[in-house]
């Protein structure tokens, strides 16, 4: 009776931590992420170093908008191609879900965190994607910030 007791303190605990995506904190999904960790169904993670690309969100009022990959250049540019993938912003049941669409496909993912620095999503794989808000990489011309 005691473990049963422990096991849903602890559940309890892990729902009530459990950060609550609100419709004003989607305009901190806008910007550039670099992916830092793949966190698995079965617990191992897959940590990443220096990123070659970002993924850039941009949406909009409307919860609408786009994704699209980019690679950031040495001085503070980004290199990207006309593929993106559509987006909408999606709140079901008090949870908040990113759905995509390509003339290909189309796929969801929880948003699990999301502050001005961190973003987590989950897939139906029950994969959690850990990223860290990125900027522009500028070593050239002293480090003076490009526009």
């Amino acid at each position: 009776m005691k473990n049963v007791f422990k096991i849903l303190l602890v559940s309890f605990l892990f729902v009530a931590c459990q950060q609550k995506i609100e419709p004003a904190d989607i305009a901190k999904l806008n910007g550039y992420w670099e992916i830092e960790k793949v966190v698995f169904d079965k617990g191992e993670d897959k940590d990443y170093g220096m990123n070659e690309s970002y993924d850039y969100f941009m949406i909009g009022s409307d919860n609408a908008g786009t994704r699209q990959k980019v690679m950031p250049q040495l001085d503070g540019t980004f290199v990207t191609n006309d593929v993106h993938e559509d987006v909408k912003v999606r709140f079901k049941e008090g949870k908040a879900f990113l759905d995509y669409s390509t003339p290909y496909m189309k796929w969801s993912e929880e948003l699990i965190a999301l502050t001005d620095s961190e973003l987590v999503l989950l897939n139906a794989e029950k994969k959690e994607y850990h990223y860290k808000k990125a900027g522009p990489i500028n070593i050239t011309d002293n480090g003076k910030k490009t526009k």
